[in-house]
């Protein structure tokens, strides 16, 4: 039998696959260009085909290439799942933790948060990662994230979840909006108003859609923010009004010329922890779920 591949061969087999280009390979895995070719070299030669078509200019992956991305993914998520098992046997929320966290999340949260979670797992070393959903459920399903920090209402596949805790919304407006005088508001207060979200693909705009339009407001067309600060901006200087999560409340609520308000009966999500269902760390992530609630509650 021939010598069989190594797993960082695997990677760098990986990285080349997605990047397509060597020297952006090497410097994700962190190795020279010459190092990832000869390795990738020696991979081709034990698995007795050619995975990469290379020139001057191009690299592309060859059908075997595309063949076999999948099994090597595989490979890996089932390396990582038997060191989250002996880690797990181990003393919890220990070591690396890849946390994937959602933008309407991080910067409001994680600042809250950080500070306890060090204090209550100081061995712990978290390494974050921002994205939206879709992109963050992918990552965890490949394995390239342990654990996310995000909506639960958003479709997360067959991923387990920790709820932490409830995140009603409110509607933020500009200081001399009509509604302003008010000190909360209803849906009906909301109908006729020209109402600003963030562009596709954020799930709090997935959230906020069908409660706006129940409410009889309609969608400024013209503009969608691609992060919450830019949105409360716009509303501030009296595009319109929004639905801000009252996680992003003490950190917005410091722009010129914005007024919050409460909204009765309004909609809300639930932030929460999502994890592959096969992890052997369930445990872990719901002591960090637990972790966090208290870290957030702390920080109020």
């Amino acid at each position: 039998m021939s010598e069989r591949p190594t797993l960082r061969q695997f990677e760098y087999f990986l990285a080349l696959h997605e990047k397509l280009n060597f020297r952006e390979a090497a410097e994700a895995c962190f190795v020279t260009q010459p190092a990832l070719s000869a390795q990738l070299q020696q991979l081709e030669r034990r698995l007795g085909v050619q995975l990469f078509e290379r020139d001057k200019r191009h690299v592309r992956a060859t059908e075997a290439g595309d063949a076999l991305v999948g099994r090597a993914r595989d490979v890996l998520s089932r390396v990582d799942a038997m060191m989250e098992s002996a880690h797990a046997r181990c003393e919890p929320l220990v070591g690396e933790l890849r946390l994937g966290v959602i933008p309407t999340v991080a910067p409001y949260l994680m600042p809250r948060v950080y500070a306890g979670l060090r204090e209550r797992h100081p061995k712990l070393k978290l390494y974050l990662r921002e994205g939206q959903t879709a992109d963050l459920v992918a990552r965890l399903e490949d394995g390239e994230l342990d654990v996310l920090l995000l909506a639960l209402e958003a479709k997360l596949g067959g991923a387990e979840t920790e709820p932490i805790f409830s995140d009603p919304f409110l509607v933020a407006m500009s200081s001399d909006h009509r509604l302003a005088e008010r000190d909360a508001l209803c849906f009906d207060d909301l109908k006729g108003e020209s109402i600003l979200l963030l562009e596709e693909g954020h799930c709090l705009r997935d959230q906020a859609l069908p409660a706006c339009e129940r409410a009889g407001t309609w969608e400024v067309d013209a503009y969608r923010a691609s992060s919450l600060g830019t949105l409360v901006q716009m509303v501030a200087g009296g595009l319109g009004v929004t639905l801000i999560p009252e996680v992003a409340v003490p950190i917005e609520s410091r722009v010129a010329g914005l007024a919050i308000r409460a909204l009765d009966e309004g909609p809300g999500r639930t932030i929460g922890l999502a994890w592959r269902g096969a992890s052997a760390r369930a445990d872990e992530f719901r002591l960090l779920a637990a972790s966090i609630a208290s870290s957030y509650a702390e920080a109020e």
